[in-house]
């Protein structure tokens, strides 16, 4: 019960300060195992607190805040260890951010000071072999649990270090996850299935937080077990389970210098000459979509990818705009006829009023024609006008009256069946 603490918040984060600055001078932390330094932290916070009431779980709780600001991420190791929390937004040391449930949110807890913040930083930074200074104030990395973290220092950030952490599921998101959010339906499921394993290309497109990144998860999931399997990315995220032979390659940031950068461009170039049967790229943002064009266009069908775009037709045009970067001076023609002869399908998702994340469309592109690429839409959502409100979205993706018209690859794998 709350009246049973005896120690105020207030005096317990002092406690804790007092406590780790003691442990800082007395021991040398370098060559302390973990389980020899919770030890002594257990010992001491026992001691001081002898001739006071704490209640055990308040003392397991100093504990853990202490060893945690020493051997882990401090506050962040909180925050991070709440599951209903999905992103956390760092705005220099005072302000943080939570998202749950699609919504934001900002908590009271603050950093001690704009040092701590910095060492933090460092220490996940560090972790996974990356560095971030001065020189270098923009770095992407990842924490041990395999969370998205991007971390912007000052001078480039006004406010101090910026720090957004995406938040990285335990559990692989799959299909039937999806179908229980309400996101799509079994029939549209089996559909998809039946697209992924007939090796048809499917760009996911979506705007920022509408579950690209998910949906591509789940959707992987459906590559049979016995292809070899290459995904790429910038911050390895994709759980793929079950495949055997699954090579994952991320890039890397130039150092200190600017030398020794690893693209996505660099790692497509050459996972194309290790005989793969499927290229995941986690997100096309560039020159690298000449490259992932050209791999879907020399046999490596089955190419799943996504990318930011708010329509269909936008994700096209984006892609016009990222061929152009990695190869100034192609003809429009040839870029959209590369287009529309290395994908198949685009599967639009949307993040709508209510947060909630839904599938918008799916479209087969069916070719080129008249200076145009051809789309045919399959499915779209509809809202439920009648149900609907302003804080929630009833609907759901409806088969439209379109026949599948690229049923090539469906008949190649035997399938006879109707979309």
């Amino acid at each position: 019960m709350e009246t049973d603490r005896i120690m105020t918040d207030e005096k317990m984060q002092d406690f804790i300060q007092d406590c780790r600055s003691y442990v800082f001078e007395q021991y040398n932390l370098n060559d302390m195992e973990d389980d020899r330094l919770e030890e002594a932290i257990e010992k001491l916070v026992k001691n001081r607190l002898e001739n006071e009431y704490v209640p055990i779980g308040q003392m397991v709780e100093i504990v853990r805040q202490i060893y945690s600001s020493i051997r882990g991420f401090g506050l962040l190791d909180t925050i991070i260890s709440d599951e209903t929390i999905t992103e956390v937004m760092i705005n220099g040391p005072d302000e943080i951010f939570i998202e749950k449930k699609g919504r934001l949110s900002k908590l009271n807890q603050k950093f001690d000071s704009e040092r701590q913040l910095e060492d933090i930083v460092q220490k996940i930074v560090g972790l996974a072999g990356r560095e971030v200074n001065q020189a270098n104030p923009i770095v992407d990395t990842r924490l041990p649990d395999g969370s998205r973290v991007n971390v912007v220092l000052p001078p480039i950030s006004l406010k101090g270090a910026i720090v957004t952490i995406r938040k990285f599921s335990k559990v692989p998101m799959t299909i039937a996850q999806l179908i229980r959010y309400g996101s799509i339906t079994q029939e549209i499921a089996d559909v998809l299935e039946l697209l992924v394993r007939a090796k048809y290309n499917i760009f996911i497109a979506g705007g920022t937080g509408s579950g690209k990144t998910t949906f591509l998860n789940a959707l992987s999931n459906y590559i049979p077990k016995d292809e070899r399997v290459i995904t790429i990315e910038d911050s390895a995220e994709l759980q793929i389970v079950g495949v055997e032979n699954l090579v994952r390659l991320e890039t890397r940031n130039a150092n200190a210098s600017g030398a020794g950068a690893v693209t996505i461009r660099d790692l497509i170039k050459s996972s194309l000459r290790m005989r793969p049967e499927r290229i995941v790229v986690g997100e096309v943002r560039g020159g690298e979509a000449l490259d992932m064009l050209q791999a879907m266009n020399t046999g490596h069908d089955g190419s799943l990818s996504t990318g930011h775009a708010n329509s269909t037709k936008d994700m096209l045009s984006r892609l016009e705009t990222m061929v152009l970067q990695g190869a100034d001076g192609l003809p429009l023609e040839a870029i959209r006829q590369q287009i529309a002869s290395a994908v198949d399908i685009i599967i639009h998702l949307s993040r709508l009023r209510d947060k909630s994340r839904k599938t918008m469309e799916i479209t087969e592109v069916v070719g080129y024609e008249n200076g145009e690429i051809l789309l045919n839409k399959l499915y779209e959502f509809v809202e439920d006008e009648q149900m609907s409100t302003l804080d929630e979205v009833v609907g759901s993706l409806q088969r439209t009256a379109n026949p599948m018209v690229k049923d090539f690859k469906l008949r190649l794998m035997g399938y006879r069946g109707a979309i």
